[in-house]
């Protein structure tokens, strides 16, 4: 399939988007996380979009997601109402601040940030960090 986004013509693996979506869906729904760490990757490196495309979409994608698994695990008893309320201004403030910063750097800087990002928190998923 081809998608046009600014004049900018790609040609994207809508099987291989859905399928992967699906699956990450699954992923972060189940252990909490909001897919960005596996849907940013799927995005650049198997459906080859560049970074500052990849970004308001994967956002978007991971939106719904969020949304449902949260309203999920709100009926299953796993929320906490003071952590949310403490978490939402700040998680506002940083959406509001990170598309700034990550236009006025380049994308290479944007990808490095985002690696060490994910080694970290493998590393502490594996009790190394």
């Amino acid at each position: 399939m081809k998608v046009e986004f600014w004049g900018q013509e790609f040609k994207v693996n809508m099987v291989v988007g859905c399928i992967g979506g699906f699956l990450i869906a699954i992923m972060s729904s189940m252990f909490g996380f909001g897919g960005g760490p596996f849907m940013v990757p799927l995005m650049t490196v198997a459906l080859r979009l560049p970074m500052y495309l990849v970004v308001g979409s994967s956002l978007l994608a991971i939106f719904f997601n969020t949304s449902i698994s949260t309203m999920r695990h709100y009926q299953f008893g796993n929320f906490d109402l003071i952590f949310f309320l403490a978490m939402f201004p700040a998680a506002l403030l940083g959406g509001y601040i990170g598309p700034q910063i990550a236009k006025r750097v380049s994308p290479l800087v944007v990808k490095r940030v985002a690696c060490v990002g994910l080694l970290l928190l493998a590393l502490n998923l594996l009790g190394i960090y």
